[in-house]
């Protein structure tokens, strides 16, 4: 077990957003947030990467790193929180002015303060993985919205994070796009990187997931391995979902 989450809440304003969520994140694992248009699976994910501050709730983590936001914590220990995960978003979030080396290693160098000549090497072996070493050289508005996620993806893998979380990452993407992308994170898969996914890809999650979460109204409605929540969900609330993203016509 890498994380464990127990009554995780979350408001804005008036609107509560998560409702004492509690999740377990495997080690190795991959997990999958499905759900539709304002169910809450993104401030879930922007909790675990202390983009968002809880309002309550528990995290634990395997290394005995135990966080309690009944009480607004420390910088130093949302800055722990987020070392801790590599966040790839679903709009890229690339500086514009600088190659998609200096993309991936601006966290490692200036965050991490590492060696700047590792980080070098390591930068250019991830943008090897992802397939875009010939390009490392450019800057992204010479890339293709699928060149710019892998970047985003080299530029997460390349904090050596525990987590890596992907915000609906082919969601900008056009359509002959995507599988690129999706490739990419089937990899990170086969190479046991934890992993937590928000997806409208249906057949991607089922391909992907060791598990997956639906949600709805800020609760987690539905959780299972994928044969079962996407092939034969118990409740109708994800019957209902799947039956309009599969059947949109």
């Amino acid at each position: 077990m890498l994380l464990s989450i127990k009554g995780l809440a979350k408001s804005f304003n008036e609107l509560e957003v998560l409702k004492d969520i509690e999740v377990e994140i495997e080690k190795g694992k991959v997990l999958s947030i499905m759900g539709p248009s304002g169910s809450g699976k993104t401030t879930l994910l922007r909790c675990l990467n202390a983009l968002e501050q809880p309002d309550r709730g528990i995290f634990t983590f395997d290394d005995g790193l135990t966080l309690n936001f009944e009480k607004k914590i420390s910088k130093q220990d949302a800055l722990r929180l987020r070392r801790k995960s590599g966040m790839v978003f679903q709009s890229y979030n690339l500086f514009p002015h600088k190659t998609a080396l200096e993309n991936v290693t601006e966290g490692p160098i200036i965050v991490q303060k590492r060696n700047k000549a590792d980080v070098q090497e390591l930068a250019e072996s991830l943008l090897e993985k992802v397939g875009l070493k010939d390009k490392m050289n450019l800057y992204p508005h010479q890339l293709s919205g699928g060149q710019q996620q892998r970047v985003g993806i080299a530029r997460a893998l390349a904090i050596e994070p525990e987590l890596m979380l992907f915000d609906e990452p082919t969601s900008a993407l056009d359509p002959e796009l995507i599988g690129e992308v999706l490739t990419v994170i089937k990899d990170l898969a086969k190479e046991n990187w934890t992993m937590v996914i928000v997806t409208h890809e249906v057949q991607f999650a089922e391909q992907v997931s060791d598990e997956v979460i639906f949600m709805d109204g800020g609760y987690i409605v539905e959780h299972g391995p994928p044969d079962k929540v996407l092939k034969a969900p118990r409740e109708q609330r994800t019957q209902q979902f799947l039956q309009r993203i599969l059947n949109p016509s």
